[in-house]
């Protein structure tokens, strides 16, 4: 039993993809879970319960937490470290290997390529949770409690991935017929990885005994693309005139009234402003998978509408 703790969401659904591709059972957990597959189990769990997070990982070989908590700093710093400290003692008591599912605001600003040996420095209070969850799991594993490793995306985007970013300011606007637009810097490179990408490799990783005890930057292409070169191209697969709209602060505010993912990015604003460059070179040597090109996948995503992928 593979069970996925965070249903729903979209990183969820590509995992639970990659994983039927091996006829594994799969699992669903997570307050209102919905089936991928006609076949998956689901299992209705508060992840701040620790006797429901048991119950939930209980007869499993391998449990991927990908849950997101509400984007909002203090809820972050409450309840992050109970998820974290409720999934490793379940896996523990189950005897369940673990995956952990990651961000970069560990790693705060990073002049140059952030790489799976980047040191922990955050500068915001959401990078600065995820430092301590991290670094729970990593003594845990250190010290042979729980057979585990902890998986890092860039930014994503892709078909169904609505509560990104790159949705917010690119693809709906763009599928509105209005200016995209950008925050920071539009003339300095910011990497993004592909949902579809995450889901097959996280899927790989899950099944690889050898993956276990590391940690793995997952594909994500290597093209040094701007925020404007990201936008520049969106229009051009959208067929629409290439139209690029800078959002100040004052208007960032606004916008967040309204979108949660703009409101709580004040403090990493640091990843607008400077280079954002993420490596992945070592799961591509090592398993070879390799990341989809940007050109596809923003085709790709705009095909889809961005709006749902079930």
């Amino acid at each position: 039993m593979h069970t996925i703790l965070g249903a729903n969401g979209v990183i969820a659904q590509e995992l639970s993809r990659g994983l039927a591709s091996s006829s594994l059972k799969i699992r669903q957990v997570g307050r209102s879970p919905r089936k991928v597959h006609p076949t998956d189990e689901t299992v209705v769990a508060d992840l701040l319960d620790a006797q429901a997070t048991a119950k939930a990982v209980a007869g499993s070989e391998v449990a991927y937490l990908v849950a997101g908590l509400k984007y909002d700093a203090a809820v972050w710093q409450e309840q992050w470290p109970r998820v974290m400290r409720n999934v490793i003692d379940a896996c523990k008591e189950h005897d369940a290997r673990l995956v952990f599912f990651d961000n970069v605001y560990v790693y705060g600003r990073v002049d140059g390529l952030m790489t799976e040996d980047t040191p922990f420095n955050p500068i915001s209070r959401k990078g600065e949770v995820r430092a301590r969850i991290a670094t729970m799991l990593l003594d845990e594993m250190e010290q042979g409690n729980v057979q585990a490793m902890i998986v890092r995306a860039a930014d994503f985007y892709g078909p169904g991935a609505v509560n990104s970013l790159a949705y917010a300011t690119v693809f709906q606007r763009l599928k509105a017929l209005k200016t995209p637009q950008w925050i920071g810097n539009p003339d300095t490179v910011h990497t993004f990885t592909f949902t579809p990408d995450v889901g097959h490799a996280v899927a790989v990783l899950g099944r690889s005994s050898e993956a276990y005890g590391k940690t793995w930057h997952l594909p994500t292409t290597r093209e040094p693309l701007t925020g404007a070169d990201f936008v520049r191209l969106a229009c051009e697969l959208a067929g629409q005139p290439y139209k690029l709209q800078l959002a100040p602060r004052w208007m960032l505010k606004l916008m967040g009234i309204f979108m949660p993912v703009l409101r709580e990015n004040e403090e990493m604003m640091y990843q607008f402003v400077h280079d954002y460059r993420f490596d992945s070179s070592r799961i591509e040597s090592a398993l070879g998978l390799k990341a989809t090109p940007y050109r596809r996948g923003i085709s790709e995503t705009l095909r889809s509408g961005a709006e749902n992928r079930v």
